[in-house]
């Protein structure tokens, strides 16, 4: 199915409403209600997030429905004076998939690190999420690391 194409905007201060809009896509796309729709922060929460310098969160939208979202955290580096990028949260609407939307999304992304002097942007990916990593491959260098989860506390 073709749709009109859609446009690319990264999200500012006062964009909460469309941050909400996203959880809500994430919600969809990764079939996690309970990560992503029961327990959202409040709307001062996310102006402050989506107001600083370590949070970008970029949308497409087709026509006044947001069709994909990319959410990710500026990194500052201790080893030397840079930054990395890391997309935390990349989806696309079911519907409007292969239509270079995601692509446009991190190209955003590309662009803004380009101007803030951000040194890497990297990504996860799961395995057999195939369309995925045919994205991440076609547009990076592929690492194979472990990744472990460490609870706080003792």
């Amino acid at each position: 199915m073709s749709h009109r194409p859609a446009s690319i905007r990264v999200l500012g201060p006062t964009d909460a409403p469309a941050l909400r809009q996203m959880l809500g896509l994430f919600s969809d796309a990764f079939d996690d209600p309970e990560s992503y729709l029961h327990h959202q922060p409040s709307d001062a929460y996310l102006t402050r997030l989506l107001a600083s310098d370590t949070f970008i969160a970029v949308a497409a939208f087709a026509a006044d429905q947001m069709v994909g979202g990319l959410a990710g955290y500026v990194l500052l580096k201790f080893e030397q004076e840079r930054s990395e990028f890391y997309i935390y949260d990349l989806a696309v609407a079911e519907e409007f998939r292969r239509q270079g939307i995601a692509t446009a999304l991190i190209n955003t992304i590309r662009r803004i690190a380009q101007q803030r002097g951000i040194h890497v942007i990297y990504v996860q990916a799961d395995y057999g999420d195939d369309p995925a990593v045919a994205l991440y491959t076609k547009l990076g260098t592929r690492e194979d690391v472990m990744h472990y989860d460490i609870l706080p506390g003792a």
